[in-house]
Parts: C-alpha cells; sequence; structure tokens
C-alpha cells in the first residue's frame, strides 16, 4: 500500500517538475524573444537616426548649395555690370546694311499635297486558290476580286488627279505670294537705300532716325536695361542730341551674398556696402553714356556726326507733387575728335565721363542727385505748322515736333486748350489739353504714334499708366495707323480714347485742317521697320515717344488655354460673312498659315496650349470675319468627346508674352467634337470686335468646315 503511495507521489512530482521545466522553457522563450525584440528596436532606432543625420546632412547641403548658387547669380550680375561698357565695345557696329532685308523667301513646301496617292495593287486582290484571273473553280470570287480591284485603281486615280490640280493651284498660289514677298523686300530695301541717301546729305529726320535705330538695335547692352530716347539733330553744328533712359538704382544688387543658417534654418542675405553701391552705380552710368556715345560714333559711317550731345536721365516720382518725372543725373557732349582719342575698353568709365570728357555726373544718384543737361533735344525752337498752302501735307511725311503740333492745333480748333509737351519730363504725353467743358472736360493726355502698321497694345498700357500718374481725367492715343482688338479690349471701360488714321483725317477735314495718309513712302519707314531689335517707335519716328515697349512682331496673339486632358486640334477661318473666302483661308495644322500670312498657327507659350498669331490689319480687304474653333484631335484622343474642354479662354497678348486682356468662351459639352469658340467681326470703322460663339458638332470638325462652305471629300 505504502509503495502504491509513493509510486503516485513520484509520478505526480515528475509531472508537477516536468511543467515546471516547461514554464521555465516558456519564460526563457519569452525572454529571448523580448531580448530579440529590444536588439531589432534598438537596430531600427539606430538606423531611423543614422538615416535622420543622412537627411539632415543631405537638407544642409542642398540649402547650402542654393545658397551658393544665389551667391554666384549675384557675382555674375555685378561682374556683368562692373564689364559691359568692354563687352559692348566688341559688338559689331550698326551700318544701313542691318536695315535689309535678304531677298529670299519660305521655300515652296507642298507638305501632304507633295505625296502621290499610292495605287491599289492587284496581287492583293487575287482570291487565295491558285489560278491568275477568270480561272479556276471559284470564278465568281475572281470576278468580284476584279471589280473591287478596278473600283478603287479608279477612286485611287481619280483621288491622285485631284490631288495633282491641289497641288497646281497651291504651287500658283505659293508663286504669287512669293512674288508678292519679293516685291515687298525690294520696296523695303529700296526704303533702306533711300534713307542711306538721305543721311548722307545730312537730312535732320534721316538722321535722328537712323542713330535712334542704332541705339536701339545695338547687342552691347544687358537685356534688361532700358532702351527708351528722344532726339533732335543740329544740321548746322552737326550735333545730335538726345535724352537716353538709364537704369534706376535697383540694378545694382542690394544683397552681396547669401549663406545658410543651419541652426535657424534659414538664408541669411548680407547686405553690400552702401558705399560700394553706391559707387558701382555711378560706374553703371557712366558706362551707359559712354556706350551710348560709343554706339552713335561707330554708327556714323557716313561722318555726319560732329559733336554728340546725351544727357542721361532715370523716371522718377516727384515727391513734390506725385508724379512721375525724369531725374538727369549724368551729362556729356563728346566731339568727334574727343571720342576718337579714347580707349573705352580700358577707361574708368567714371573718371573718363567727368575728367576726360569734361561731363558730368551725379555724385548721389541713389539720392536722384540732379545735374544739369547740357543741351536738350529740340531746344532751338519748333518749327511752325501751316496749311492751306498747296496739297495737304501727308501725315507720314510731316517732321514728328510737326506732327505733334499738327495734332494740338486740332484740339485747340475743337474748343479746348493745348500745347505741346517738352521733350524732355514729358513722362510719354506728347501734348497737354483742357476741355473747360464743367461737366465733361478736365485734363487730357495726348500721346501721338505714327505708325504704318498696327499700333500695339503696350502702347495703350503705357497711356493708361500716364493717365494714372499725372491725375488726368483721359487718356487719347491717336496713331496714322490702326488699332487691333488687343489695344481696343483693354482700352474697353476705361478714360482712353483710341483714334486710328482714318479718324484723324476726318477730325482734321472737320475742323478745317489738312492731312492726308499716302503718297510716297518716307525713306525712314523701311530703315526704322525692321532694325534688329527695333521697337514700334523706331517704326514711326524716333522723337515722337520713342520709348515703348520693343516688340519683335505687331500680331495679336490669341492664346487659348483650358483644362482637363482632351487633345484639341485649334484652327482659324477667315470668312466674309458665314463663308469662307477660300479654302486656303481655312488655316489648321496641315496648313498652319493663309497665303499672305496674316493668320498663323503658332506654338503655345506660357499658360497657352494653342496659339493664333493674327494681324488684323493685313487680312484680305474683303474679310470682315475671323472665326476660331477647336476640334478633337481624333489621332491622339481617339473617340473622345469634348466633356474634357472646361474653364477656356482666350488670352490676347502681344509677342513678347504680355497679357492684354481675357476672352472667356463656352465649354465643351458631351457627344460634341467640334466648337465654334467665337469669331473677331469687323466694324464698319475698321475696328474688329469679339462676338462669343458656342455652336458644337457632334459630326466633327468635318461638318463645321462645311458649313462655312468647305467642301471635304
Amino acid at each position: 500500500m505504502s509503495r502504491r503511495s509513493r509510486g503516485l507521489v513520484a509520478t505526480w512530482a515528475e509531472i508537477q517538475r516536468q511543467q515546471q521545466r516547461q514554464e521555465e522553457a516558456r519564460r526563457r522563450a519569452w525572454a529571448q524573444h523580448q531580448r530579440e525584440e529590444e536588439r531589432r528596436q534598438r537596430a531600427a532606432e539606430r538606423a531611423a537616426a543614422r538615416n535622420r543625420r543622412e537627411q539632415q546632412a543631405a537638407y544642409r547641403e542642398r540649402r547650402e548649395a542654393d545658397a551658393r548658387r544665389r551667391t554666384e547669380e549675384i557675382d555674375r550680375r555685378v561682374e556683368t555690370l562692373r564689364s559691359f561698357l568692354a563687352t559692348g565695345c566688341r559688338a559689331p557696329a550698326f551700318t544701313p546694311e542691318a536695315l535689309k532685308r535678304p531677298e529670299q523667301v519660305e521655300p515652296f513646301d507642298p507638305g501632304q499635297l507633295g505625296v502621290p496617292v499610292p495605287m491599289p495593287d492587284p496581287d492583293a486582290y487575287l482570291p487565295r486558290q491558285r489560278g491568275g484571273w477568270g480561272f479556276g473553280a471559284n470564278r465568281q470570287t475572281q470576278e468580284q476580286a476584279r471589280a473591287r480591284y478596278e473600283h478603287d485603281l479608279r477612286a485611287a486615280q481619280a483621288a491622285e488627279a485631284q490631288r495633282q490640280h491641289s497641288l497646281a493651284a497651291y504651287q500658283r498660289q505659293y508663286r504669287q505670294w512669293a512674288d508678292e514677298r519679293l516685291a515687298e523686300i525690294r520696296r523695303h530695301n529700296a526704303g533702306v537705300e533711300e534713307l542711306t541717301a538721305a543721311l548722307g546729305r545730312g537730312e535732320p529726320a534721316a538722321v535722328v532716325e537712323y542713330f535712334t535705330a542704332a541705339l536701339y538695335a545695338s547687342r552691347g547692352w544687358p537685356d534688361d536695361f532700358p532702351r527708351r530716347v528722344s532726339a533732335s539733330f543740329d544740321p548746322a553744328a552737326r550735333g545730335l542730341v538726345l535724352n537716353w533712359e538709364l537704369p534706376g538704382y535697383a540694378v545694382v544688387p542690394e544683397v552681396s551674398m547669401v549663406r545658410y543658417m543651419p541652426g535657424a534654418d534659414r538664408d541669411k542675405e548680407v547686405k553690400r556696402p552702401a558705399a560700394e553701391r553706391r559707387a558701382l552705380y555711378r560706374d553703371v552710368l557712366a558706362q551707359c553714356v559712354l556706350l551710348a556715345v560709343r554706339d552713335l560714333f561707330v554708327a556714323d559711317s557716313f561722318g555726319v556726326l560732329d559733336s554728340v550731345a546725351l544727357n542721361g536721365f532715370v523716371d522718377d516720382t516727384d515727391p513734390a507733387t506725385g508724379h512721375r518725372t525724369q531725374v538727369f543725373l549724368a551729362t556729356v557732349m563728346v566731339s568727334r575728335a574727343d571720342f576718337e582719342r579714347l580707349n573705352l575698353t580700358r577707361v574708368s568709365a567714371p573718371e573718363c565721363l567727368v575728367e576726360g570728357l569734361r561731363g558730368q555726373l551725379s555724385d548721389r544718384p541713389d539720392r536722384r542727385a540732379e545735374v544739369r543737361p547740357v543741351r536738350l533735344p529740340g531746344e532751338a525752337g519748333r518749327p511752325v505748322v501751316s496749311h492751306g498752302d498747296g496739297e495737304e501735307p501727308d501725315l507720314y511725311d510731316m517732321d514728328p515736333l510737326e506732327f505733334e503740333e499738327l495734332v494740338a492745333e486740332l484740339f485747340r480748333a475743337m474748343g479746348m486748350q493745348a500745347v505741346t509737351t517738352s521733350r524732355s519730363g514729358d513722362g510719354g504725353v506728347d501734348v497737354d489739353a483742357l476741355d473747360p467743358d464743367p461737366i465733361r472736360g478736365g485734363k487730357i493726355v495726348v500721346q501721338v504714334k505714327r505708325y504704318r502698321n498696327t499700333v500695339p497694345p503696350s502702347a495703350v498700357r503705357d497711356l493708361y499708366g500716364t493717365v494714372q500718374s499725372v491725375g488726368a481725367n483721359k487718356g487719347v492715343l491717336i496713331t496714322t495707323s490702326a488699332f487691333g482688338p488687343g489695344a481696343h479690349a483693354f482700352a474697353n471701360g476705361k478714360p482712353l480714347t483710341l483714334i486710328q488714321g482714318t479718324e484723324l483725317v476726318d477730325l482734321l477735314h472737320r475742323h478745317g485742317l489738312g492731312g492726308r495718309l499716302g503718297g510716297a513712302s518716307r525713306a525712314g519707314e523701311a530703315g526704322l521697320d525692321t532694325g534688329p531689335g527695333a521697337g514700334p517707335d523706331a517704326r514711326s519716328d524716333a522723337g515722337s515717344d520713342a520709348g515703348s515697349d520693343i516688340e519683335s512682331d505687331d500680331a495679336t496673339v490669341l492664346g487659348l488655354t483650358w483644362t482637363g486632358g482632351v487633345a484639341l486640334d485649334v484652327c482659324a477661318l477667315v470668312c466674309r460673312g458665314s463663308r469662307v473666302l477660300d479654302e486656303d483661308q481655312f488655316v489648321f495644322y496641315n496648313n498652319p498659315s493663309n497665303p499672305d500670312g496674316s493668320v498663323r498657327m503658332m506654338p503655345g507659350f506660357g499658360e497657352d496650349r494653342a496659339a493664333v498669331w493674327v494681324r488684323f490689319d493685313e487680312l484680305p480687304p474683303q474679310a470682315d470675319r475671323l472665326v476660331l474653333v477647336a476640334a478633337v484631335d481624333p489621332e491622339a484622343a481617339p473617340g473622345a468627346d469634348l466633356s474634357g474642354f472646361l474653364n477656356a479662354r482666350i488670352r490676347l497678348s502681344d509677342p513678347s508674352g504680355t497679357a492684354v486682356d481675357e476672352l472667356d468662351v463656352s465649354d465643351g459639352r458631351p457627344g460634341e467634337t467640334a466648337l465654334v469658340l467665337g469669331s473677331f467681326r469687323k466694324r464698319a470703322n475698321g475696328d474688329w470686335d469679339f462676338v462669343l460663339g458656342g455652336k458644337g458638332y457632334p459630326e466633327g470638325l468635318v461638318a463645321l468646315v462645311e458649313e462655312y462652305g468647305i467642301e471635304v471629300d
């Protein structure tokens, strides 16, 4: 009995020991697991810390590199400012030859019309069984194949005949366009020859136009420097007198270097010492004056100039009146003999200007401390305009000052007080007028532009800025040419009046004065129309507000932008009423320009996804409508519709990209694949207004253009 009890106890004890060993093993395993987890956690934390340190180091390196880059940009800018006189002296001299256009036109490019229509391959129509035409068991199948081949062959031959006919017509149109283009180039070059002859005779108008064009076209100036000039020529003294705009104090960087502060996680800009910045600005002003004088003398291959009197000014706000004014910071009169003694590539510009040439340079240009100009353009007085002594004067050929005086006389004939402004300090105003009417009257500022091409929208923007700065009631812009829709869009709703050439002639006649548009092309027009870098004022008269923005093209840019991913083709149709003038007046991806080049498809830039460039004054005379349409590109987006064409608008701008206005257009609708965006319609006075469209076409672009009279095979 005792043995049995001891056996049970021993068994129970053994079970207890086994359970205890198992429990201890589990605790050991759990402890081991915990230690492993802790080791992994510590390893992960060490890796994260190492990663953070690496990220922080990389971030710091990026910030330090960015600070170094900004510092290097500032250093490069300062180096440019210190050396642009020497750089500009290495630029080639301006010559009348630079005004000429090469007598060449774009080569003929037939595009898809130059690709013959492929003829069908008869072997492709043969049945797969053996045997030739008309043999074998399945004779009916062979006859059907022959019939399909002959049908397709006739269709291909007809298409090829149509292609050759269209190609011949296109070649005729190209030859006509090329002949007209060459004739235009030759007229232009003849105008340059006339300008050259007038320049050799020392005619004041030709001298002023040529040398101001030389300043505009000079390649030695930093791109962001202003180029605004007013000038006159004294034939008796053989001296050119001009006011030339200088860059403002902000042209010299206020910051000398940039450092990254890792503790504060920010960039610290180290200010340039005031004395250093002021000295560099004086040096820049002196270099500007010397480089302008250099450009004038080296451009004088005719020996017209004996001296140049140049006054450098900056635009500033008069603290007494709050109006914009011109502050003269440098002035000099240089004879040709004194100029030829100089080696401008090695001089100290301030010392050369003040000591070598006995000019004046402001001691504190940063505080706008003025100097007194040695001589101002037009100081000898203005000639008096006379009327009724024979043929009416051609407004294109009038002296710039006479033209301004004629406009002032027109305002006086209309019952207002009007005077022409002095050439210096006019703030972009050619005529100051005062309307005494107690209700609608007030101060009026007038700008006049003797242009032959469309006035760019930038001129209207400049006038509006002048109206605001001088506190005038109204601004009037008068031109011998016309205004595009961009100019009218900007002027709409503002105290601005735009008077184009035909309206000006009518006003002159109604008030007993004379003037006409036409006659022989003036000598300077061709030269100043295309001088490299020449702006719109260079195309007119240098003495009449020659400081407008420089434009490379007088076209109006119609930029189209929208949200959504739909791929579109933007097209334009030149119409009379609701019918396109001709198939070649349908401008699209396969015909990127109409024959005279007045409408061109161009790549969009900036936010524009597509663009059409239009010269409204050069559209065919019979055209009274320009229709803009958009259609889904079936190759880029097969099966898509216009539901993705949203928030669409047309952005009016000039070729430099400066926006003038925006025109909203209709959004696309599901199921439609083509849409009329709107049309520019010609008014009786020659202006163009925009009319919103919105008609959609489920059948696509083919249905749209067929409605406008284009036959699509």
